[in-house]
């Protein structure tokens, strides 16, 4: 018998949002529509939305401003027709920065939410 095809991997870009901002930019709708594609193709795939900001702010403000970018990437897909079952959200706030906090060139990245994939 043929080799069973290999297993598909996922690999999203994160979302990026814009100073003190939880709003959807133009753009990531594009991203997001490739997320909702994925899902519709393979059933046993689930999303984690991780919510991350950049270290300006409280840290109490920032971990519910991470809070607002993971809900609303998760709100947008479910909106696509996708089970909330298959999503979970979770913030970090500024506490795991991809990048440096120290320049704004490279803070502005942190403001993101990241879509991790999780296989059932």
């Amino acid at each position: 018998p043929p080799p069973p095809p290999p297993d598909r991997e996922y690999v999203f870009e994160d979302v990026h949002f814009d100073f003190d901002r939880y709003n959807l930019r133009l753009g990531a709708t594009r991203l997001l529509d490739e997320v909702v594609a994925a899902l519709e193709e393979d059933g046993d795939l689930r999303i984690e939305i991780e919510g991350h900001t950049c270290n300006i702010g409280t840290s109490e403000y920032n971990q519910a401003l991470g809070e607002r970018r993971a809900v609303a990437v998760r709100d947008y897909l479910t909106s696509r027709g996708i089970p909330a079952g298959r999503l979970r959200t979770v913030t970090f706030g500024e506490e795991r920065p991809m990048h440096d906090n120290a320049r704004e060139e490279t803070r502005r990245l942190n403001r993101r939410a990241a879509l991790v994939v999780r296989l059932q």
